[in-house]
Formats: structure tokens, C-alpha cells, sequence
């Protein structure tokens, strides 16, 4: 008798009359290991990195292209597979009878959502590189700047190094060029951002632009697709759905998969076992479009995401004005932080596109019309996003 087989039946059974199988194969802030339809893409980014098979280091280069069209997924994965690549040519030659520098540079992927500070920088850069724990207290900018040219400097090859999403709202340019500037010399990096080259101060420093157009539509079918049989029962979203979010999304990947994400927290709170029109529709009027990214949204400080997810359950009445979300916040139970400061937080995220604070209608008598805040990305989304996360 096979106990185990009895029970993956079971399990098997169970899975099948639920709709999400894997909550972090449909996250659309999660990207997967193949990124379906770029595979051009890829290509063009390994036309320009093939001199590290040859022992030499890429020129500098900015990749570049609108919101959602699947920068970060492309270049995350594919530094992912050059990284193990690279790792297991290093271990093969070390392994040798007779020990020697390998030919491969490392690969180190830095996304600057998630380091916000020159220390960050260094210490994410540095970080990749050795196995043993690099300190993030009792030292300075100055010291992991310094081990990391230490370890290079022992390095034939060097390293090369993808900075994501250059024009996160806490980076600034000037800063940025002085982070580029204190790397070794034997480091070559791909920046990555939305902006024009003209218009990106690191592209001074740049000998190649690579840019990325939005995805097809029938392209961002299948990626959709894609995702759903990853994440999905069976047959859970069918074509023409997949087909009519994708000609909603016109392009951008970011928003379809939030929009599919939402579609099926609508069909699972239904306790449907697969998508319906309903849902996609409903789905369509969850997700501004375009919207912030729910990336940025889930990078913020533990408290500004306590606030938004506070904020994401108030009714309209409640977001009439700054000052009465502030103040319907700050009586909520969780949140320990005082009105000037949850005033303060919404103000920063009006800054960067998170919130938007929209004027009311004028109203009769002197003074100015309150403005309410609205928000710019899906609360269906965040708020699944930031529960599953708790």
C-alpha cells in the first residue's frame, strides 16, 4: 500500500477545484525565470554582453523603454542565468589540478527601488561578489567602496552589473553618476530606465542605447496565458479574455497581469474555479491605466505601506479631502503614527505618482476646494499583494 500516493491523490483532488494554484506565479510584481515572448530581446542583449565569452568586458549601455514593457523582467532574468553560468565555469576551472583566474566575470543585478543610498549601492555590488557576510553596521561608504575594489582588483575579468530602474523616485541623477563613477575599472554596467537617452545624464558615460518597445498585443496574449497555466487550474482564463486584457492594457504588461491578478481575486471571492466576463470587467475598473507601479508601492517604507493599506479600504467620503483620510487613518486601530505624519506620507506619494491628490468640485464662498486623494494603482491588487505578504 503507497501511503504517499493516497495522499498526493488527495492533494491532486483538492488543487484541482481551486482556482490559484501558485499566489507567486500569478503576482504581477513577480517575474519568471523564462519572460515569455522576448526572446528577441534577449537577444539583443546578448548580442551586446558576447564579449564575456570571449574574456572581455561589454562597453557601458542603457536599456530603455516605457512602463511595462518588460525591461525588468527581461534583464532580471537573464543576469539570473548568466550569473549561474558564470558560477559553475568559475567552480569547474577551480576545481582544476591546477587553479586559475576564470574567463567569466561575475553578474550582479542591483534594483535601485530596493537601494536608495550610495552605501546600498556598494553594499549590494559587494554583497554578490563574496560568500562571506558583507556588514551593513559599523562601517561606512567608504570602507565597503574600498573592499570592493580589493576584491576586483583580484579579478582578470571583473564584473558586470545591471542597475535597474535608474529613475527610481529616491535616486537622483547627480548622485547616481558619482555612484557609476567610485566603481572599479574593470566593471562594465547596463543601466536601465524609462527615460530618453537624451534626456538621462548617465548615457554621457554610455556607448550603447538598447531600446525596448511595448509588447505586441498578441505577444502580451501570451503572456497572460502564460501566467494563467503557471498559476491557474485548468482552462481557468480562456483566449478571448486573455485577448480582451491585453487590448485594455494596450501593451503594457504591468497593468494586464495587475488586471488579471484582480480578475482572479474576483472570481475566487465568487468561489468560481475559473474566470468569467464579470470578472475582467470588473478587473478593468479596478486598475487605473496607466497606473503606478505596484513594484515602487511594495518597495516603500513598512509605515507608508501601513497607510496605503489603511487608505485602501476607505470609502469616498473618507478620501473627501486630505485632511479627512488623514484623519480617518490615523483612527484606524493598526496605525500608531500621528496625523502630521500620515499627512506628510500622503504628500510624498502625491510627489511621485503613488496617490494623486484631485480637486474637488469648487464650492460657493471664498477659499480654495479641498482636494480628496484618489489612488493610482489597483487597491484589489495591493491589497492581496500586502495581505499574503503579512
Amino acid at each position: 500500500m503507497d501511503i504517499d500516493a493516497r495522499i498526493r491523490r488527495r492533494r491532486q483532488g483538492a488543487d484541482s477545484r481551486r482556482l490559484v494554484r501558485d499566489y507567486d506565479a500569478l503576482s504581477p510584481v513577480a517575474h519568471t525565470d523564462e519572460p515569455a515572448g522576448r526572446g528577441p530581446v534577449v537577444e539583443r542583449l546578448l548580442d551586446h554582453l558576447d564579449p564575456v565569452f570571449d574574456g572581455t568586458l561589454p562597453p557601458n549601455a542603457y536599456v530603455h523603454g516605457p512602463f511595462g514593457s518588460g525591461k525588468s523582467a527581461v534583464v532580471s532574468a537573464l543576469f539570473e542565468h548568466l550569473g549561474r553560468h558564470s558560477t559553475r565555469s568559475r567552480e569547474a576551472i577551480y576545481t582544476t589540478t591546477r587553479a586559475r583566474s576564470s574567463a567569466t566575470p561575475w553578474f550582479v543585478y542591483v534594483d535601485l527601488r530596493e537601494t536608495s543610498s550610495e552605501f546600498a549601492f556598494y553594499h549590494r555590488v559587494l554583497d554578490a561578489l563574496v560568500d562571506e557576510t558583507v556588514p551593513e553596521h559599523g562601517v561606512g561608504t567608504d570602507d565597503i567602496r574600498s573592499r570592493l575594489h580589493d576584491v576586483l582588483g583580484e579579478s582578470r575579468t571583473g564584473a558586470v552589473i545591471a542597475v535597474d530602474h535608474i529613475d527610481a523616485p529616491d535616486v537622483e541623477d547627480a548622485a547616481l553618476v558619482e555612484w557609476f563613477a567610485g566603481l572599479p575599472s574593470n566593471v562594465s554596467w547596463l543601466a536601465v530606465g524609462r527615460g530618453h537617452p537624451a534626456e538621462v545624464a548617465l548615457c554621457e558615460y554610455t556607448a550603447r542605447d538598447i531600446g525596448i518597445e511595448s509588447y505586441q498585443r498578441r505577444v502580451l496574449i501570451d503572456v497572460l496565458m502564460t501566467r494563467a497555466s503557471n498559476a491557474l487550474t485548468r482552462q481557468a482564463l480562456d483566449h478571448p479574455m486573455a485577448r480582451r486584457l491585453a487590448g485594455w492594457a494596450d501593451g503594457n504588461a504591468h497593468d494586464a497581469l495587475a488586471a488579471l491578478f484582480v480578475a482572479v481575486d474576483h472570481a475566487e471571492r465568487a468561489d468560481r474555479d475559473h474566470l468569467v466576463e464579470a470578472d475582467v470587467s470588473a478587473a478593468i475598473e479596478d486598475v487605473p491605466h496607466p497606473s503606478a507601479s505596484l513594484g515602487v508601492v511594495l518597495t516603500l517604507s513598512t509605515n507608508k505601506q501601513l497607510v496605503l493599506r489603511t487608505l485602501v479600504d476607505l470609502d469616498r467620503e473618507e478620501r473627501r479631502s486630505v485632511t479627512a483620510t488623514t484623519e480617518a487613518i490615523s483612527a484606524a486601530p493598526d496605525v500608531d503614527l500621528s496625523p502630521g505624519t500620515i499627512k506628510r506620507y500622503l504628500y510624498e506619494m502625491a510627489e511621485v505618482g503613488i496617490v494623486e491628490r484631485v480637486q474637488a468640485t469648487a464650492r460657493p464662498g471664498k477659499g480654495r476646494s479641498p482636494s480628496r486623494v484618489e489612488l493610482r494603482f489597483s487597491p484589489t491588487a495591493f491589497r492581496k499583494l500586502y495581505d499574503l505578504r503579512q
